[in-house]
């Protein structure tokens, strides 16, 4: 049986992943922001709270959606998601592992109590995703 272990909500500005990608999370101006993660990276590690999913909810700006693709809710229901190339080429961070079946599952478990879901199989994913895991995950000059 599942059970929800945390909930935790978190900015994403791009500038965030600017400090991270430069190694500027210690300078003065930064690092109180990243001390703030500090506690997330450390709970995480303990196994009593390692999750086995860690369920994200963002908001694309652009980089999948525009004006053409308005979905109310979508859920991804790959098995990855590449980072997204928001104007200055993707971040260098991993590529987004999902698990697909326990996706496909909300998903049918929303459509079926009329829930409206947007299914996607292939998405860019940007800030809005990687700012949150890289800043709970992986901040390696913090």
């Amino acid at each position: 049986m599942a059970h929800i272990t945390a909930g935790i909500a978190s900015s994403h500005v791009p500038a965030i992943c600017a400090a991270m990608d430069l190694g500027k999370t210690q300078e003065d101006y930064w690092k109180p922001a990243f001390k703030g993660f500090e506690w997330t990276r450390h709970w995480i590690l303990e196994p009593e709270n390692r999750p086995d999913v860690v369920v994200l909810v963002f908001n694309d700006h652009a980089s999948a959606f525009d004006m053409n693709l308005i979905p109310t809710f979508a859920i991804g229901c790959a098995d990855e998601f590449q980072p997204a190339d928001e104007g200055w080429g993707p971040r260098k961070v991993p590529v987004v592992k999902n698990d697909a079946d326990f996706a496909w599952h909300i998903a049918q478990s929303c459509i079926l109590d009329e829930f409206d879901m947007t299914i996607i199989n292939k998405m860019d994913v940007d800030h809005g995703l990687t700012v949150p895991l890289s800043l709970m995950f992986n901040q390696p000059d913090a």
